[in-house]
């Protein structure tokens, strides 16, 4: 299995995601919170690999999640270049649009909440297909 991480100064997004591509959960955590939901999350099922973006303060909390979890886990820097950006879309494609929202274009709508968490997994994606190819 493999654990997403969009880190961030404010809020950060997990996502745990088998290598076939099944999503088993994913959320989006305050930053202080992130080391100890990191944690959780690599009790909870047999994390073998830590897929983390490369960008927004990504070597502070690399260092940090080495001190703190297994080092038995790699930790793996993906580009998360535009990563946001592809996030939105997703977003509504999980969580459609209801009610008036659906009137609004697509290209118009924000999400309702943070997307922190979209992009942990479109990271895992990403680091997958760099795999199979």
């Amino acid at each position: 299995m493999i654990l997403g991480f969009d880190p961030g100064r404010d809020k950060c997004g997990v996502a745990v995601m088998e290598k076939e591509g099944q999503l088993l959960t994913h959320e989006v955590v305050a930053s202080g919170n992130a080391i100890a939901k990191l944690q959780q999350l690599c009790q909870q099922f047999p994390i073998e690999t830590i897929v983390m973006g490369d960008q927004t303060t990504a070597k502070r909390w690399k260092q940090k999640i080495q001190e703190e979890l297994p080092a038995s886990v790699p930790i793996v820097l993906v580009d998360e270049r535009y990563s946001s950006l592809e996030a939105r879309p997703r977003y509504w494609q999980m969580y459609p649009p209801r009610g008036f929202q659906r009137l609004i274009p697509q290209g118009m709508r924000q999400p309702p909440r943070p997307i922190d968490d979209i992009v942990a997994i479109l990271l895992i994606e990403r680091y997958l297909i760099k795999g199979k190819s």
